[in-house]
């Protein structure tokens, strides 16, 4: 695994320890870790978001179209 050094600010530094201490993570790389998780798949999922605009309309979302997707879910369960 990488090693890398961030500077925060003290207010920063301060915020980070608070959330380690109380027992939210385990360590300050922990939660460095899950912070860059998180805006990792926050960008996955607006590329996926972006993508899906800018492909053209299957179908037309009326009340048929959801009907057939209630009927599809009750029929997986």
């Amino acid at each position: 695994m990488a090693t890398m050094n961030v500077s925060l600010p003290d207010d920063l530094k301060s915020f980070v320890d608070s959330q380690v201490n109380h027992g939210n993570y385990g360590s300050t790389s922990e939660y460095i870790r899950d912070l860059i998780r998180h805006d990792y798949d926050r960008g996955q999922l607006r590329d996926a978001l972006l993508e899906g605009a800018r492909s053209p309309i299957a179908t037309e979302a009326d009340p048929t179209y959801f009907e057939s997707l209630r009927d599809q879910a009750q029929a997986n369960t």
